[in-house]
């Protein structure tokens, strides 16, 4: 089309319209790297007792030893008051607390200041997750099947029910653009034409060109498949892929990189190859690299909860930093999708696309069953 501008294409906000801001712990404890870690931070504050025990739960206006919440969605944890808590750890769950970083949650709601609950009765197997990230170069978009607690912008579940239901698209959206494309597009066709073609301002074009469009979907599906991490482990090609070179130390405290032999050090410990463009990988404005050896690395403050770590690098860590590595130079090498907006946001309203109605900006509801609400009283939303 004559003077179609990049000005014209499609806000993603109006593409997947449902969006809920991103979950807040409000403290640092209740996740880590570590699971194991996290059932001996829940009996220390077992086993405190009054003063003791507020000073190491770290209350804040939003949660305290006497909040009375509800169970979170699909989690049987308790719903009395902390203040006379006992029993065991909740077991945790996998979150994705930064970019590219898998850690874990006690997934307990007294814990947590916005647990978000409309996000985790969506969350199955079949959920992806998408994360706004447009600030500070890197990636505008994340996607994960985990609970994503980044503090970074809003959270667009690819579907809106349990089960792969109701795609959280605008209503209408893949009816348009099979008229364009010739073909029907699945729910995931367009969430990696999404990943592959958002631009940093978070508009998203479309194109009716199939060539362009099955690239951009091939693209996207490998950026999701890498993201999501799920199925076959990633490789590099040619049987280029990182090895401990020299064993890590039980406690390393430094990382650094070799560029000119493509080594990462971690103290005397050595980890190579590493592609520069794996260590040169940012989000955020942030090497992934380094953010995520710092958050197994940074102790807390002496008498916290966060104070108790690993006594040793546990070795699942050195498995998922070779695998990362492997993830951010395979990303770094995808191909762009550089596409200019054939189909505008002026053609979606034409054809009654948008505007996006209200309903499908608010969440579906979802609940067939009673969720255990405060003190074990029972309610159904």
């Amino acid at each position: 089309m004559p003077g179609v501008t990049h000005d014209d294409a499609p806000p993603l906000a109006d593409l997947m319209p449902w969006s809920v801001a991103p979950p807040r712990v409000g403290r640092g404890w209740p996740a880590a790297p570590d699971p194991s870690v996290l059932k001996a931070r829940w009996d220390a504050l077992m086993k405190a007792e009054g003063a003791d025990r507020e000073a190491l739960f770290e209350v804040t206006r939003s949660r305290t030893l006497h909040s009375a919440v509800g169970q979170l969605p699909g989690r049987p944890t308790g719903t009395g008051k902390l203040l006379r808590a006992r029993g065991p750890c909740p077991e945790p769950v996998r979150v994705l607390l930064a970019p590219f970083d898998e850690q874990w949650l006690i997934p307990d709601h007294r814990l947590i200041d916005a647990a978000r609950p409309e996000l985790w009765r969506v969350a199955d197997e079949r959920q992806v997750f998408v994360v706004e990230h447009a600030e500070g170069g890197g990636p505008h978009l994340l996607a994960t099947p985990l609970l994503p607690l980044l503090r970074t912008g809003r959270i667009r579940p690819l579907y809106r029910r349990p089960g792969g239901a109701e795609p959280n698209l605008a209503p209408g959206l893949p009816e348009f653009l099979a008229r364009h494309l010739g073909l029907t597009p699945g729910p995931v066709d367009v969430l990696a034409w999404i990943l592959a073609a958002a631009r940093a301002d978070l508009t998203v074009p479309l194109t009716g060109d199939l060539a362009l469009w099955s690239h951009g979907v091939e693209t996207g599906r490998r950026m999701l498949w890498l993201l999501r991490r799920d199925g076959d482990r990633p490789k590099l090609p040619g049987g280029r892929r990182p090895y401990v070179r020299a064993p890590l130390p039980a406690r390393p405290g430094t990382l650094h990189y070799d560029r000119d032999e493509e080594t990462l050090h971690l103290d005397e410990g050595r980890v190579s190859p590493v592609p520069p463009q794996a260590w040169d990988f940012t989000a955020g404005g942030t090497r992934v690299l380094e953010q995520w050896f710092a958050a197994r690395t940074a102790g807390g403050e002496p008498g916290t909860l966060r104070a108790l770590r690993p006594a040793a690098w546990p070795q699942a860590w050195t498995s998922e930093l070779l695998e990362l590595i492997t993830v951010l130079t395979l990303l770094a090498e995808l191909p762009p999708v550089v596409a200019e907006s054939a189909l505008t946001a002026a053609d979606l309203r034409t054809a009654g696309v948008l505007p996006v109605p209200g309903r499908a900006r608010r969440p579906a509801s979802v609940l067939d069953h009673h969720e255990e609400g405060p003190e074990g009283q029972f309610a159904l939303i």
